[in-house]
C-alpha cells in the first residue's frame, strides 16, 4: 500500500470515533471510568424516557454533559501524543475539560427557575450565563476537533468570525455582528442554538437506536442479516457483489454509517467478488455504493432520518414511506448493475469455491425478532423511543436463547460501551452544529441565499437545486453524514420550500445528496475504506463508486419535479406508471455504466447514447420520456438480435470443434 494510501485510511480513522474500536488495553482506572460514565448515561436516559422527563433545561445540557465527558474518556488527548511529560499535561488538559464540564451541569441545575423564567433577548446576560455559555461553546469545539476531525472545527471557526465581523463584510452577506452577550445568549439560551433540536433529536431518539443498534449487532442479529443477504445470491451469475448489495444494504439501515458498513460486511463480500471475477476497484465500489445505500433504505433509515424528522416536524413512518421508491430505484439500479457486470465477465453461477459458508439461517430467523418489533411498533403508530428500548431489551433476551450469542457479562459490557461510543459520537456533532446554527438564524444567511437565487427569475427552482445540491456534496465530502444533513438544511432547506417545494421533498432532497457525498470524490470515505480492503487504487475506485451510484444523482431531482414517487398527492395509477418509467430508464442507465446489454458493448458512443436514453426517459416530462423509450426500444431490438447471431455463431463454432 502506498503513502497516499495509508494516509487515506489514517484520515478515514480519525474521521469518525466510531469507526475506532473500543481499547481493551487501556489503563483499569479509565476502562472503570468509561464504565461508570457510561452505566450513569444509561441510566439517566432510561430514567427520562421511562419514569419521567426532566424540564427540558436540564435533560438537554445532561445529556450533553454526559456524551462529551464519555467522548473525552474514549479519545482522551494522551492517546494522540508519545513522551510521557506530554501524556501528563494532555491528562491535565483533559481534566480541565471534565471540569468544565461540571460547571456546566451545575450551572443549569441551580439556576433552573431563571432559565424557567427568563425572557430570551429582553432579559441582559450576567456573568455566569456568559461563563457557562462560553465554557460550553469552548469544551463542544473542543470536542467536534478532537472526535469529527478538523474539517467539523473549521467550519465553526468561520461561522463563528462571521458572527462577529459580519459587519465589516460588503454585500448581501452583511449583517450588523453580534456581540459578546448576543452570541453567548444565541448559544445557550435560545431553541436555535447548541441544546437546540439537533442535540434534543440525539437525546430523544438517537441515544435509543444507537444502543439498540449495538446490542442487536452484539447479540447475533447482525450477522444473521448479513448471512441472509449472502446466501439470498449465492447461486447466482455474480452473486458475490449481489450478495454484497443485499447484505450491506440490510447493514447499512442499522449501522447509519457508511464507513461502518463497509468495515462490516465487506471484510467478507470483497474478497469473494476479487475470487468470481470482478477487478478490485469493482469489488470496493459496489460494496461502498450498497453500503452508503443503506442510509436512505426504509424501514430504518440510519440516524439521519430520525434527525430530519425532529426538525420538520413530520412523522418518521411518513418520512419512510416517501423514501422507500427511491431507495428501491438506488438498490435496482446497483443489482442490475452488477448482473451486467457478471454477464459481460461471463461469470459463472455454479463455482463451489464462491460458495458462502455460514450457519444454516432458518434456525436463526428468531434473531430478527428485535428488528421486527421495532419495526412493528413504529409503523403501527408507536413511538420511536418505544420501539428502540423494545428491541434492544428483546435483543438481550434473544441473545440469551442460544449458546452461540450468549455472552458473558464481559460481551454485554462491551456492547454497552460500543452504543455508548456510538452516542457520543452523534452527541459531539449534533451540539456542535447548534453553533452555527444559531449563527445562520441570528444572520440570516439562509434568507440571503433565498433572496440571490429568487433574483435569478423563473428558472429559480432548478438553480436552487444545483445550488443545494453542490452545497450538500461539498459538505458531506467533508462531514459525516448528519452533520452535512444538519448544516445543509439551515442554508438550503428554508430557500426551497420558499420556492415552493413541500418540506419534506426539500428535506429528502438535501438529505440524499448528504448520503451521495460519502462516495463521491475526491473525499469519498467509504469508497477509500472499502479500497483498503480490496487493495484497489482509492482514486479510481471513488470514481467508479461515482458511476455505479449515478441513479442517485438523477433520482432527487426526479421526485421534486415528479412528487408522486415520495407519494405526495399519489394516487395508484401515477404512482405505478411514475415507477415504470423510473425502472425503465434504470436499465438504461446500467447497461451504460457497464457496457452490456445482452452481449458486450465497447463502443463508448453507444454507451454515451444509452446515458442520454435513460436521462430522456427519466426526466419527468411527456414527450422526453416517448423519445427517449422510442430510442431504447430501438436499441434492444438491435442487441437482441445481435445476442442470437452470436448465440447461433458460437454454437457452430462448438461444433466445428
Amino acid at each position: 500500500m502506498t503513502e497516499k494510501h495509508i494516509e487515506e485510511r489514517e484520515n478515514i480513522a480519525r474521521s469518525d470515533m466510531v469507526e475506532q474500536p473500543i481499547k481493551q488495553n487501556m489503563p483499569r482506572w479509565r476502562y472503570i471510568a468509561l464504565l461508570l460514565v457510561s452505566a450513569g448515561f444509561i441510566a439517566f436516559q432510561l430514567y427520562i424516557a421511562m419514569v419521567r422527563p426532566l424540564d427540558r433545561w436540564l435533560q438537554v445540557p445532561y445529556h450533553m454533559c454526559f456524551g462529551l465527558l464519555a467522548a473525552f474518556l474514549f479519545k482522551p488527548m494522551a492517546d494522540s501524543v508519545q513522551p510521557k511529560t506530554a501524556k501528563i499535561i494532555a491528562w491535565l488538559y483533559d481534566a480541565v475539560l471534565i471540569a468544565l464540564l461540571a460547571y456546566i451541569a451545575y450551572y443549569f441545575t441551580t439556576n433552573l427557575a431563571f432559565l424557567q423564567n427568563r425572557i430570551y433577548n429582553i432579559d441582559a446576560m450576567r456573568t455566569n450565563d456568559l461563563i457557562a455559555a462560553y465554557a460550553t461553546v469552548f469544551v463542544v469545539m473542543e470536542a467536534a476537533r478532537r472526535i469529527m476531525g478538523r474539517n467539523l472545527f473549521i467550519f465553526i471557526v468561520l461561522f463563528i468570525a462571521y458572527a462577529f465581523l459580519g459587519q465589516k463584510l460588503t454585500g448581501v452577506f452583511q449583517f450588523r455582528g453580534m456581540s459578546w452577550q448576543t452570541f453567548g445568549e444565541v448559544m445557550i439560551m435560545d431553541v436555535n442554538g447548541i441544546l437546540g433540536s439537533p442535540l434534543t433529536s440525539s437525546m430523544n431518539t438517537l441515544f435509543y437506536f444507537l444502543i439498540f443498534g449495538a446490542f442487536f449487532s452484539s447479540c447475533g442479529g447482525g450477522q444473521v442479516l448479513i448471512d441472509l443477504g449472502m446466501k439470498l445470491s449465492d447461486k447466482t451469475v455474480g452473486g458475490p457483489a449481489k450478495a454484497a448489495v443485499l447484505s450491506s444494504g440490510l447493514m447499512g439501515m442499522i449501522s447509519g454509517s457508511a464507513v461502518a458498513n463497509v468495515s462490516t460486511t465487506g471484510v467478507m463480500t470483497i474478497p469473494l467478488m476479487k475470487k468470481s471475477g470482478y477487478e478490485p476497484h469493482q469489488a470496493a465500489s459496489i460494496e461502498a455504493v450498497a453500503s452508503t445505500g443503506g442510509q436512505i433504505m426504509p424501514p430504518i433509515m440510519g440516524i439521519g432520518a430520525f434527525i430530519m424528522a425532529e426538525m420538520i416536524g413530520i412523522s418518521y413512518m411518513k418520512i419512510a414511506t416517501a423514501a422507500l421508491i427511491p431507495a428501491l430505484a438506488y438498490y435496482g439500479s446497483v443489482f442490475l448493475l452488477v448482473h451486467f457486470l457478471a454477464k459481460r465477465k461471463h461469470m459463472v453461477s455454479k463455482d463451489t469455491a464462491l460458495k458462502y459458508v455460514s450457519a444454516p439461517i432458518l434456525p436463526r430467523l428468531y434473531q430478527l425478532l428485535p428488528i421486527a418489533a421495532l419495526v412493528w411498533i413504529i409503523f403501527s403508530g408507536g413511538s420511536l423511543t418505544r420501539g428502540a428500548l423494545v428491541g434492544t431489551a428483546l435483543s438481550i433476551i434473544v441473545s440469551l436463547l442460544s449458546k452461540e450469542t450468549r455472552m458473558s457479562i464481559k460481551g454485554y459490557v462491551d456492547a454497552m460501551l460500543d452504543g455508548v461510543q456510538q452516542a457520543a459520537s452523534i452527541t459531539v456533532p449534533t451540539a456542535a452544529i447548534g453553533i452555527m446554527i444559531g449563527i445562520v438564524i441570528q444572520s440570516g444567511v439562509a434568507n440571503k441565499l433565498t433572496k440571490i437565487i429568487s433574483q435569478t427569475g423563473s428558472s429559480s427552482l432548478a438553480l436552487a437545486l444545483i445550488f443545494a445540491m453542490a452545497g450538500c456534496l461539498l459538505l458531506g465530502m467533508a462531514l459525516p453524514t448528519v452533520a452535512a444533513y444538519l448544516i445543509a438544511n439551515i442554508l438550503f432547506g428554508s430557500t426551497l420550500i420558499n420556492l415552493g417545494l413541500s418540506a419534506l421533498a426539500a428535506n429528502l432532497f438535501i438529505f440524499y445528496f448528504g448520503v451521495i457525498a460519502q462516495i463521491t470524490p475526491p473525499v469519498c470515505l467509504a469508497s477509500f475504506t472499502a479500497a483498503g480492503i480490496a487493495g484497489a487504487n482509492s482514486w479510481k475506485t471513488g470514481w467508479t463508486s461515482f458511476g455505479y451510484a449515478f441513479v442517485s444523482f438523477l433520482v432527487p431531482y426526479v421526485f421534486v419535479f415528479n412528487p408522486e414517487l415520495i407519494l405526495i398527492d399519489a394516487t395508484l395509477l401515477n404512482v405505478t406508471s411514475a415507477v415504470l418509467v423510473l425502472a425503465w430508464g434504470v436499465l438504461f442507465l446500467a447497461a451504460a455504466v457497464s457496457g452490456y446489454l445482452f452481449i458486450p458493448i465497447d463502443n463508448i458512443l453507444i454507451r454515451a447514447a444509452f446515458f442520454i436514453i435513460s436521462i430522456l426517459i427519466i426526466i419527468p416530462h411527456q414527450l422526453s420520456t416517448i423519445i427517449g423509450s422510442g430510442l431504447g426500444i430501438a436499441f434492444i431490438v438491435i442487441f437482441y438480435l445481435a445476442r442470437i447471431k452470436q448465440k447461433k455463431a458460437d454454437a457452430l463454432n462448438a461444433d466445428a470443434v
